[in-house]
């Protein structure tokens, strides 16, 4: 284990990673790098994309705003109804609402990696995923930490009809 120099500075090679892989079009290797310093109101993540893949499925968040900043290699964002080419160097903000779906793809020869900032605000978030016809909520309590459980996590299919607010309930 390496000893930190302060609990609000890491270096990239002390952040622990995850990984994770779906079929051949996703995944990713991550670092945490915002709640590792112990920020409660910004995030952000390094990111590192192999050749084809996209960490994520094309998505929009209601809540919070997320930005990324490429590091290395070069990929093809779509974003709303656009697709814009990106390389190292260049800063992009995604704005919450369905106008600023975006997806990033590495469409290089080389890893791509990234920095994905986002705001943290409060303890939900609502995602929507409009390739696949889905709809995430998230919701967590204050001071809540990854891979922690949160009290509620959902996805479930934008088109499931809604119930009354009322259903389940003894209304007399």
């Amino acid at each position: 284990m390496i000893e930190r120099r302060h609990p609000n500075v890491l270096n990239l090679s002390e952040a622990p990673s995850r990984s994770q892989e779906k079929g051949s079009k996703f995944g990713f290797v991550g670092k945490n790098l915002g709640q590792a310093t112990g920020a409660t109101g910004i995030g952000c993540s390094w990111y590192e994309v192999l050749p084809g893949r996209a960490a994520f499925p094309s998505h929009y968040h209601c809540a919070n705003e997320e930005a990324l900043y490429v590091l290395e290699g070069e990929g093809t964002l779509c974003v709303g109804k656009d697709t814009v080419a990106l390389h190292a160097g260049d800063y992009v903000t995604f704005p919450p609402g369905p106008a600023h779906t975006h997806k990033l793809t590495n469409t290089g020869a080389v890893p791509l990696r990234y920095l994905c900032m986002s705001t943290l605000k409060g303890g939900a978030e609502v995602v929507g995923y409009p390739d696949s016809n889905k709809i995430a909520a998230v919701g967590v309590p204050a001071g809540w930490r990854f891979p922690e459980p949160g009290w509620v996590r959902l996805i479930v299919r934008a088109d499931t009809s809604s119930l009354d607010y009322y259903d389940g309930e003894d209304v007399g």
